[in-house]
């Protein structure tokens, strides 16, 4: 990535993606997908069908404004296909990348790492555990208040993992000495401080 992090280009960053497809019947580059799947979901689309009508709305306009041609947007199944084999964690990892790489000061600090957990509207997942309580999807966030932008996330199901869990994975790829992270009072059980010294942040 050091590469790219001068480049504040988005398609720059979802081209050095390794294409997760098979070559057969594959018509459209994986990062133009990528990209009109961004886009979409930033102008409301939830689901492939949305994105096929997004796709088709403004393919054309794709078209001239990357200088490609589309004789005909992707359809529904071609999105599916493409969140099916493409490396999500790689994925997120780029547009990490992407967005530090607006930030306009790159030599900037910071101090304060805040940490927020979200249920993704939607996810809900019929009961299928002994206890009976309804599954969901969660996303957890580290936000640098300093920088702007948020700086790591994940995702977890909730009939499979906790917020915990999910906030240590996220903190172990990331150099915190001296980094305050502020997280809610479910992060504060001694279980959480299990970590080895270096990597123990410090909660607030």
């Amino acid at each position: 990535m050091a590469q790219l992090a001068a480049s504040p280009d988005l398609i720059a960053f979802l081209q050095a993606l390794p294409e997760g497809r098979k070559r057969r019947g594959v018509r459209y580059p994986q990062w133009l997908l990528l990209l009109m799947a961004i886009l979409g979901i930033l102008s409301g689309c939830r689901s492939a069908r949305d994105l096929e009508r997004f796709a088709k709305r403004h393919h054309q306009a794709f078209g001239a404004a990357l200088d490609l041609e589309l004789p005909k947007a992707p359809c529904d199944s071609t999105f599916l296909y493409l969140f099916e084999r493409v490396e999500l964690e790689e994925l997120f990892g780029l547009l990490r990348d992407w967005m530090l790489a607006q930030i306009a000061d790159q030599d900037k600090d910071f101090d304060q790492l805040i940490c927020d957990g979200k249920t993704l509207r939607g996810s809900a997942a019929q009961p299928d555990g002994a206890d009976g309580a309804t599954r969901f999807v969660t996303q957890v966030t580290l936000y640098a208040r300093e920088l702007g932008v948020a700086i790591a996330q994940t995702s977890f199901d909730t009939g499979e993992s906790h917020e915990r869990a999910a906030l240590k994975a996220l903190l172990s790829t990331l150099e915190l000495e001296g980094v305050l992270i502020q997280a809610d009072a479910l992060h504060t059980s001694p279980v959480f401080f299990n970590s080895p010294p270096s990597r123990a942040p410090t909660c607030s």
